[in-house]
């Protein structure tokens, strides 16, 4: 499932290619047929992402929103002649215009909202290390959200209710840094390793959009490492922590795999 840094690049894509535009809206699969005709010939507003999801605002007060899940996937190709090829495979809806034209795939989540739904959808979700606030609210409702639970910290940053795009690869990598142990209740944990959890997501995300990829080692930031530099400890279990030497454990938490140093985050 793509990170909150892949879908905040894709909606600057979209937004670079359509926004302003009177776009043509259809779906060849035809799951989307009638939400499609209320789009159809709309001007886009704006795309923009908050964490996993993605949000077309159209005029009229519409929006669609976007959630790819595991299986979901957009292509965006340019019409050199005017003229867009025919959709290949199961393309549930189609946006174009006389120049562009972008396919989607197999969403889990793709469906219209209303203003009025879109805001009480924002309202429940996590702070978005890509949507900081110059306030600092964001970061201290993060920071209170943590600090009053006794769940593990492991599991509160999987949360997107508690922090916005944050999947397993940045889960694990954000903890290294942090040198904190997965099993730790948020309640255990300082104010000031919690804050710096935040500033450091916002930081490493940052990097996913500019970059295209992940990279939690600050010595490649600047640099185009091979995916075996990229991290400390995801997917690196039973090779020894880069940083003192003990194994990188791995084990299930709720399902889902977590990668750590028994050594560094102790």
């Amino acid at each position: 499932m793509p990170e909150g840094h892949t879908v905040h690049r894709t909606a600057k894509i979209f937004q670079k290619t359509f926004a302003g535009q009177q776009l043509k809206v259809w779906s060849p699969q035809g799951r989307f047929a009638a939400e499609s005709a209320l789009l159809d010939n709309r001007v886009l507003v704006r795309a923009y992402a908050i964490g996993k999801q993605m949000f077309l605002k159209f005029d009229r007060d519409l929006t669609v929103r976007i959630h790819l899940g595991i299986y979901g996937k957009w292509r965006f190709e340019a019409k050199p002649d005017g003229v867009a090829p025919e959709p290949v495979g199961q393309v549930r809806v189609r946006f174009e215009t006389q120049t562009n034209y972008a396919d989607l795939r197999g969403p889990t989540a793709c469906e219209i909202l209303t203003d009025e739904q879109v805001k009480a959808l924002r309202s429940k979700a996590g702070p978005d290390p890509l949507n900081p606030d110059q306030s600092g609210a964001e970061c201290e409702r993060f920071v209170q959200m943590v600090l009053r639970s006794k769940t593990a910290i492991g599991l509160l940053l999987m949360n997107q209710d508690v922090l916005s795009g944050i999947g397993n690869v940045y889960r694990a990598e954000l903890l290294f840094r942090a040198g904190l142990d997965p099993h730790r209740p948020g309640n255990s944990i300082s104010r000031e390793q919690v804050e710096a959890i935040w500033r450091d997501s916002v930081k490493l995300l940052t990097v996913g959009v500019a970059k295209g990829i992940m990279i939690t080692r600050d010595e490649f930031l600047t640099k185009r490492p091979t995916v075996d530099q990229r991290y400390f400890v995801y997917k690196r279990e039973g090779q020894p922590c880069r940083v003192c030497g003990v194994n990188v454990a791995i084990e299930l938490m709720a399902t889902r795999k977590l990668y750590w140093c028994p050594g560094c985050q102790s």
